[in-house]
């Protein structure tokens, strides 16, 4: 398996986990307790915290993709 297919599998793979792990942790402002401003919506999320999400999101892609590297090396998947 070369690099830029290790590479496809991590992208693919880093998308997939980022929309599993975008809902963790959100509150809205009803949840929350926030005083919500005429005109805004009452369901948006109060803090989303996008950059912890990210770096989570990178190491669940990364130990996702090494694990499917090396059932492909080890013949796990027939390939």
């Amino acid at each position: 398996m070369n690099i830029g297919t290790i590479m496809a599998i991590y992208f693919v793979t880093w998308w997939v986990t980022l929309f599993m792990v975008l809902p963790f942790g959100v509150k809205n402002a009803d949840e929350a307790g926030v005083t919500v401003e005429k005109g805004h919506e009452r369901g948006a999320p109060v803090a989303t915290r996008l950059l912890v999400k990210a770096a989570i999101n990178t190491v669940l892609a990364a130990v996702i993709t090494a694990g499917f590297v090396w059932g492909a090396h080890s013949n796990l998947f027939g390939i």
